[in-house]
């Protein structure tokens, strides 16, 4: 996709904001020292805690997302609990979902430390309770959207079934986001219009999954009482050539976000495969497009300062707290409070 073709689709995902047709979605990183919005996390999982496993450099924290167009007004958490009062927001998806539900619940804690919080589970439902205030932040661990099923012939990838949808009624506010997993075979077998195979294109079932999704939301979702976003795929990096930077080994050693407007490597595949679909649900679905400025974060990973980082794993794909996720969140608070 160019970079023409980029800026048209971005150009569909434009807000009205203080009185500016304005698109939170396009624009660039700058420098910004009042940033990060928060510091030791007591909600950060170890994956994402880079400081804590040692990263030593801490300009990644000090970046802010301008858009083109206006200003992103900052996040205030106090004014998201007192607007957001008796509702609920969950997030659904993979460990990028769970990144930026932790992300949520550190800013919520840094805005009101001393506020009373209870964190229970319900089943595979996470639930962050802000009692005061009768707030929900929650998170459902649910990477491929459709099921997963254990049968006779072992496990099974149903593809145009799902039964979890049951967890996502009478929320307010739903967040999707699935994709890496699709990289992964966590399958005996795939099962579509009763036909079972051992493999596909993963594009292919990505969006026979995503189209399952979409008329589960056409089926049950009320825009009037509940708002949807569907969050773009989040990239990795893992391969220098994709930010010119052949020689790069991974993620490793990278402290400052690509230069520019335009991401060398270009806008991955999936996304493609996402908005495709997202397209037949406009009506009911708000496209949560974070990829674009995602991609020029080579610097917000995880990288070897991560539980694993001591035995070589490298992390390229998870996004470090404070970081890249604080974003996404600041734009999602202006989206919901908007």
């Amino acid at each position: 996709m160019g970079a023409t073709h980029l800026l048209l689709c971005l150009s569909l995902f434009a807000v009205l904001v203080q009185g500016q047709n304005c698109n939170f979605f396009e624009g660039s990183w700058v420098v910004d020292n009042a940033y990060p919005l928060y510091t030791n996390c007591p909600f950060a999982s170890d994956i994402y805690n880079c400081q804590k496993f040692g990263r030593p450099d801490k300009a990644y924290l000090n970046y802010r997302w301008k858009p083109t167009a206006c200003e992103l007004p900052r996040f205030n958490g106090l004014n998201f609990l007192e607007k957001f009062r008796g509702k609920s927001i969950m997030f659904v998806g993979d460990s990028i979902s769970r990144d930026q539900y932790e992300s949520f619940i550190c800013m919520i804690h840094s805005a009101v430390p001393n506020a009373t919080y209870r964190q229970t589970s319900r089943g595979h439902i996470i639930i962050f309770e802000i009692p005061e205030y009768e707030v929900k932040v929650m998170r459902d661990q649910n990477v491929y959207l459709v099921d997963l099923m254990k049968e006779q012939v072992g496990q099974v990838l149903r593809l145009d079934s799902i039964q979890d949808g049951k967890s996502w009624l009478g929320i307010d506010v739903l967040v999707f986001n699935s994709w890496h997993w699709w990289n992964r075979k966590t399958w005996d077998y795939i099962e579509v219009g009763g036909k079972y195979v051992k493999d596909m294109n993963r594009f292919v079932a990505l969006e026979t999954a995503l189209t399952t999704w979409a008329r589960w939301v056409k089926a049950n979702i009320n825009p009037q009482k509940t708002t949807v976003f569907f969050q773009g795929a989040s990239p990795t990096h893992y391969n220098g050539s994709m930010w010119n930077e052949p020689k790069a080994d991974k993620c490793i050693g990278q402290t400052q976000p690509v230069l520019g407007t335009v991401y060398p490597g270009g806008i991955p595949p999936e996304l493609g495969v996402q908005k495709k679909v997202l397209s037949t649900v406009s009506n009911l679905v708000k496209v949560f497009d974070t990829t674009y400025m995602s991609l020029f974060r080579k610097d917000g990973h995880p990288s070897k300062y991560n539980p694993g980082g001591n035995t070589g794993g490298v992390d390229c794909l998870h996004w470090c707290l404070p970081g890249l996720p604080d974003t996404w969140n600041e734009i999602l608070y202006n989206l919901i409070i908007s």
